[in-house]
Order: structure tokens, then C-alpha cells, then sequence
């Protein structure tokens, strides 16, 4: 898990916009269009990251259907300590 966290948040120029979609969906689910508003991103930009991170077994989706639900997933929400950990070392840099 801390090589994929590594991989997607540092290891890349997305890393950024991608903790800022992590931190929101550990409030609460959200679809991409809320995410593009409250994160005030791109539409297309928030799609590209959460296939990203759907890719990475980070996050997932409720369904393929248009308005659907992403989540973090199981395996990140027991790791969250991690993932904060990464988040931290990632901003620190």
C-alpha cells in the first residue's frame, strides 16, 4: 500500500489535486461533478484522477453509471494513518 501511495501522490504532478480528492472523499462520498465544484477543478481533471486512483485500488466507484459515487476504499480507510503519514511527507517536500 505505501509504494501505491508513494506512486500517486509523489510520484507524480497530480499528487496534489489527488490528496485534495482523498482528504474530501474521507468526509464523505462524492461524484465527480461535486468534486470539480468543491474542489474547484476541472470536471475532466477530477475524472482523470479518480481513474487513476480507482486503478490503484484507492478509491472506488459505486457503479459505471453517470452521477456515480466514489469512496476510498476499504483496504485505505483500515491504512489511513499511512496515508496521512505519506500526505505529510509528500507536503513536507
Amino acid at each position: 500500500m505505501e509504494s501505491v501511495l508513494w506512486y500517486v501522490l509523489a510520484g507524480a504532478r497530480g499528487g496534489p489535486n489527488r490528496i485534495r480528492i482523498l482528504r474530501a472523499l474521507d468526509e464523505r462520498p462524492w461524484n465527480a461533478n461535486q468534486l470539480a465544484a468543491e474542489l474547484d477543478l476541472d470536471y475532466t481533471t477530477v475524472r482523470h484522477h479518480l481513474d487513476v486512483l480507482t486503478d490503484h485500488d484507492v478509491v472506488k466507484n459505486s457503479s459505471d453509471d453517470y452521477g456515480t459515487m466514489y469512496s476510498l476504499t476499504d483496504r485505505v480507510k483500515d491504512d489511513w494513518p499511512l496515508v496521512e503519514a505519506v500526505i505529510e511527507r509528500v507536503e513536507d517536500d
